[in-house]
């Protein structure tokens, strides 16, 4: 078995440049030497030396073999992909490796965007199961495996599960009761992973997909690991995934020019955790602990910890994610991100009406959390407090205990035909479009859901405190692409 401290990616890279190889080959830049001079004075010669193309690696074929069977003894899977094009890439490979038009998946409604990308790629029809709501923090908690198991009774037919765990805030369901719930049912579990591709590395963080026996999880290395943007992995377990098709899924899909940069990144981040995760995960467990202590004790401000364990589709949390309430304060969370990068050049994850969110991970130091909390503080004592957020912005919580009315299947309504009209024209017609809050990717509103005056509503409302939204084919959104008839 080879060592988990070898990294037999980067070896072969850096084995191809030390050779002094004269390329007359893609990629065009020849190893750096074309490079603007700014490009190159920025990022450095050495990165841009390994900027290969894949077919000049000697033995290619086997290197990747040797470092994907080597993030499969890391992950306790059966099989391991390497992924350049994000999780969403895993995501559609999941899901085009599965179904087939027609069929059906049970998916939460508050899925990411790319499930319903392999939705409507696949012409798959969706079976929406809830999230439970926290009226006070306005977050959607996670699965409930009862609900998975209420759905999978009324569609005895349905060929997936596809649950997304953690969520954005953090929250993890019960993995391995959904796992036994599925698997009883004979129906194959997807999961999208992306925010916890460390939990396998520390025996306080949640039992990740594999453990807890999903047939195939995505994970994102580039999230909270050490790889670069981009990167993530697709980790197969058990014998009712066939491998062959998974890889033809990969390669349908993927870039066929891979970076080798990305793909180092992959080899080494594994690595690191394979040799040293505990470690480094303890640390930043740690960081977290203190941090969410002492942002509690900050007028205004409320980042909820494991006190959630219990609540519906909450079994489990990663407290490394900081979820930090503010509608005390009397701002958005948008305008505090506002104020938190302009005034204190903090960037964060993500913001909403009434939360924002900050990640933790094995990058930040102890003076990093310090900074954070010593900001926070200011911020609350500085800061003109103004009364009361606005009534009207207590829509969210309505808004998000009704789904919408589907009445075509995504596909259907992306490839059918099609009209634009005003936005608020569109009451009580079928989107064509998959219109997207992001951060957290979370759709507000799907192909083939009817459009009500509420979306509508909640939508103006967003915008006009500060949600970006991503997708529309019309970026002011003054108008929208529906279902012509």
């Amino acid at each position: 078995m080879v060592s988990q401290e070898s990294t037999p990616y980067l070896d072969a890279l850096l084995k191809y440049v030390k050779n002094k190889t004269i390329p007359f080959h893609t990629p065009g830049h020849k190893q750096g030497k074309g490079v603007a001079q700014k490009f190159r004075n920025s990022i450095g010669e050495k990165a841009l030396k390994l900027d290969l193309d894949i077919d000049d690696i000697e033995n290619y074929e086997n290197v990747l073999e040797e470092a994907e069977k080597l993030a499969t003894q890391a992950y306790g899977a059966d099989y391991s992909f390497f992924l350049v094009n994000g999780s969403t890439s895993g995501v559609l490979t999941m899901i085009l490796s599965t179904c087939s038009d027609g069929d059906e998946i049970i998916v939460p409604r508050g899925a990411h965007k790319s499930i319903f990308a392999g939705i409507i790629l696949a012409g798959a029809t969706p079976v929406f199961i809830p999230s439970e709501i926290d009226e006070e923090l306005h977050i959607p908690y996670n699965i409930n495996p009862r609900d998975i198991e209420k759905a999978i009774e009324k569609h005895p037919n349905a060929k997936a599960v596809i649950i997304v765990n953690p969520n954005y805030y953090g929250l993890a369901t019960d993995m391995k009761k959904i796992a036994q719930i599925t698997h009883k049912a004979n129906k194959l579990l997807l999961v999208d992973e992306a925010w916890g591709a460390h939990f396998k590395f520390h025996p306080l963080l949640p039992c990740s997909a594999t453990e807890a026996g999903a047939d195939m999880c995505a994970n994102s290395t580039h999230k909270l690991l050490s790889g670069m943007t981009q990167t993530s992995m697709l980790h197969i377990k058990g014998n009712k995934v066939n491998p062959a098709r998974v890889r033809a899924m990969i390669n349908l899909i993927q870039t066929t020019s891979p970076s080798c940069l990305l793909r180092a990144s992959l080899d080494c981040a594994r690595m690191q955790m394979a040799t040293e995760g505990k470690k480094l995960l303890t640390k930043t467990i740690d960081l977290a602990t203190k941090a969410r202590q002492k942002i509690n004790k900050i007028p205004g401000l409320y980042c909820f910890g494991r006190e959630l364990i219990g609540k519906p589709g909450v079994y489990d949390m990663d407290t490394t994610r900081l979820t930090i309430n503010v509608k005390n304060t009397g701002h958005t969370g948008y305008e505090v991100e506002q104020i938190l990068q302009t005034t204190y050049k903090i960037k964060i994850e993500m913001s909403e009406l009434f939360n924002i969110v900050v990640i933790i991970s094995i990058g930040d130091s102890e003076q990093d959390i310090d900074y954070l909390v010593s900001c926070l503080i200011d911020f609350t004592s500085t800061i003109p407090k103004k009364n009361t957020l606005p009534k009207k912005y207590n829509k969210l919580a309505n808004f998000l205990h009704h789904l919408p009315q589907q009445v075509l299947s995504p596909h259907s309504a992306v490839f059918g035909k099609q009209k634009a009209v005003k936005l608020t024209d569109s009451i009580g017609e079928v989107s064509a479009e998959l219109i997207t809050a992001f951060p957290p990717g979370v759709p507000l509103l799907l192909p083939g859901e009817k459009i009500s005056k509420e979306i509508i509503e909640y939508i103006q409302l967003e915008r006009a405190a500060g949600m970006q939204l991503n997708g529309a084919i019309d970026p002011t959104l003054k108008t929208i692409v529906i279902i012509e008839g």
